[in-house]
């Protein structure tokens, strides 16, 4: 599956398929979102980027769940969960993810996100810092795409499936969707796409893209890392946030793109787990 893959032996799979949450949805406002829940220890919520589900975080799963209780969904859009065409707000899409962990009787939690999964994240962590052990955000801009004129003809016109392929390729480094394990990625998420509704992705980007933050970031007094890839579409905007919030820290993982925890799972761990080490929140080896 290409660098960096977390290789859990027989004993820790079957602890892993055990430990897959019996009730894996959770209901927000009438919305129902698919998550899964695996390994156990402290809580760690996982949020994907457009236009992935929950499946971005393969690599990550497999690792952190010997450690932590991984709490991996499908944002509304996307996967198992339901593909609404009516208007919402990113609120309403970090209220997704609160359920999930009322549900899952969640006290305190590390979160994760990337691209608008780092939006959402950090919404919470701005809304409910009580909640929030530290923030890890992948590409981390706190603002959205200020023309969404693009975004929105593709998703809703007539070539959807081409337009999503497209969006595909923009996010990964130059070159990864031409190796062998891009190529395997590519092929995973595409395969999914005649499922997707268009309309759906195009009111994500909207509410990430009518929801800026910037103004509130000296105010995001959590344990923060900011992480952009060296050819992150999102690259300005992440070193904008980790300047702002107070003692953020910034990684840049060389050669990988807006996707980097998926395209280099060995660098990105390294710099998420000595984050978190620092902070006294991992106690296993990198």
């Amino acid at each position: 599956m290409g660098r960096g893959e977390g290789r859990l032996g027989g004993r820790q799979q079957t602890r892993r398929r055990r430990s897959l949450t019996a009730v894996p949805y959770s209901s927000s406002a009438g919305v129902s979102v698919y998550y899964e829940t695996y390994g156990e220890g402290h809580p760690f919520v996982l949020v994907h980027a457009n236009p992935f589900d929950h499946r971005l975080w393969m690599y990550q799963i497999a690792k952190y769940s010997q450690t932590y209780r991984v709490i991996a969904l499908d944002l509304r859009g996307y996967g198992l969960s339901d593909k609404p065409e009516t208007r919402f707000s990113l609120g309403d899409m970090a209220a997704d993810v609160l359920a999930i962990c009322e549900q899952e009787r969640i006290e305190r939690a590390i979160f994760a996100g990337i691209s608008v999964g780092s939006g959402i994240a950090m919404l919470i962590g701005l809304d409910r810092p009580e909640l929030v052990d530290a923030l890890i955000l992948v590409g981390g801009s706190a603002s959205g795409v200020p023309d969404l004129s693009k975004q929105i003809a593709g998703f809703t016109g007539p070539d959807f499936a081409g337009y999503y392929q497209q969006v595909l390729d923009e996010l990964f480094a130059p070159g990864f969707g031409r190796r062998e394990q891009g190529r395997w990625v590519r092929a995973l998420f595409t395969a999914g796409q005649p499922a997707l509704s268009g309309r759906c992705i195009a009111e994500i980007y909207r509410a990430r893209s009518a929801c800026d933050m910037r103004a509130r970031l000296p105010d995001l007094h959590v344990p923060t890392l900011v992480i952009n890839g060296q050819y992150d579409v999102s690259l300005a905007g992440g070193t904008e946030t980790a300047q702002r919030v107070p003692g953020a820290k910034h990684v840049v993982i060389p050669d990988t793109g807006h996707a980097c925890n998926i395209e280099d799972p060995a660098a990105f761990d390294a710099a998420v787990l000595s984050f978190l080490a620092e902070l006294g929140l991992y106690a296993g080896t990198e």
